[in-house]
This record gives C-alpha cells, structure tokens and sequence, in this order.
C-alpha cells in the first residue's frame, strides 16, 4: 500500500522502518525490515542506537553513494563509515534538502526493570519532524506520551506514533498522543513485526473511534 500526499509516496515495511518518495528524492527511517529490492535512499533517518533502528547492513542496503544519515550522538561511532549528520533533540538542519528538526523521544513508563526504562531521557534519542513537499510528517522514534509533544501541536500534518506497547506507546496511549499533536493523518507503526507487541487491525480502528485525525492503516510492501 502506498500512502500518497502532496507528490510525496509513503511505504511502511514494517516496524519504524518506512520509505519516502518524491520527485526523484528517497528518504527512509529506521531502516530493519526491507523489502527485496529497496529503493536508495539520499537521506536516512536513524532515531536510536538500539539494533532494530540501527543496522548498519540495512542502512547500507537502503542508501545511495554518498546519502547522509541523520542520528543522535551514540550513533556515531556505530555508523562511523557514513556521512553523518548528528542531531540532539531540539536541534535541527537542511540535509540535502530536507528540513529535519530532531524532537524527545523517551520512556515514562516502560521498564526493563524497576528504575530502568528502554529509552531514557538522558540518551537524547530522538524523534524526527520533517518537511518534503511543505508537508510536514513525524516519526516519533520509540517514546511513550511526553509533554514535548505539546509543541507539536497543529504543527504536523503526518504522525506516525509507535502502538505496540512494551517498549514504546501502547495503542491508547498513543490515541492519547494523537489527541494532543492533531495531526491531519495518523499512521500507526511499531507492532507485529517482533514478540511482545502485537496489535490488530480491529483493535486499532476501534480506540480511534470519534478521533478527529484520519486514521490511516498501512500494508506492509
């Protein structure tokens, strides 16, 4: 399924990872789950260091000669071999033309034990606003509800906010994040793909029920 808006061509293939296409550009995020025969990317979008959203190999697959590779500082030294562009939430910059603003991304309430949480504040991951097309589309990265979010209201046409719960959002909480951010389109992403954060169809249309954004569902490709 191929999510269409403003000449920019939108493919989820699964998890974080997903394909923008427009007039000749190509952007990914996080790039883990690819399809047979990727296009290649001019600019990759890296929002951790953890090994589902950070794969050198499939970066490398996904990227053209030369493409740069947005990340927060811990990637650095993972990713040492690429053109980096490292960015710290609240920082943002053109690469290759496209305006990339990195935005929190962190856990409340998702721990791996008492006091130790998967994302932490203090890791400055990241989540990622950007512009193609003057539409504005933003990936979240891993993060739970944080009150950052409230910067971002009516200032998003695209969301897409992780559902699966466990380590990220839960799909309520994310309805939740939906509410506060008003975005035009909400993309669901983060579940299905791995253990632990399995989420229906049927369940995600009935918690946005009566939500003033367009829910949009996509097929992986």
């Amino acid at each position: 399924m191929v999510f269409e808006l403003n000449g920019v061509k939108v493919r989820w293939h699964g998890h974080a990872t997903f394909s923008f296409e427009w007039n000749g550009g190509v952007l990914y995020t996080d790039p883990f789950v690819l399809p047979a025969d990727p296009l290649k990317a001019d600019v990759v979008l890296v929002t951790h260091s953890h090994y589902d959203h950070c794969d050198p190999d499939k970066i490398r697959a996904v990227s053209k000669p030369g493409a740069r590779i947005v990340c927060p500082g811990d990637c650095r030294e993972k990713l040492s071999s690429f053109d980096l562009v490292v960015l710290e939430p609240g920082k943002e910059a053109i690469v290759s033309g496209v305006r990339v603003a990195a935005v929190p991304a962190y856990n409340t309430n998702k721990f791996r034990a008492p006091g130790d949480v998967f994302h932490p504040k203090e890791n400055k991951w990241n989540g990622y606003v950007f512009e193609i097309n003057g539409t504005r589309f933003y990936h979240a990265g891993d993060t739970d509800v944080i009150p950052e979010m409230e910067n971002l209201k009516g200032k998003v046409d695209v969301a897409m906010l992780p559902v699966g719960g466990t380590y990220t959002m839960t799909l309520q909480e994310a309805v939740e994040a939906v509410n506060i951010i008003n975005p035009e389109y909400f993309i669901p992403m983060h579940y299905n793909h791995l253990p632990g954060l399995e989420v229906s169809e049927e369940e995600i249309r009935k918690a946005c029920e009566g939500m003033s954004s367009q829910l949009v569902i996509m097929e992986v490709e």
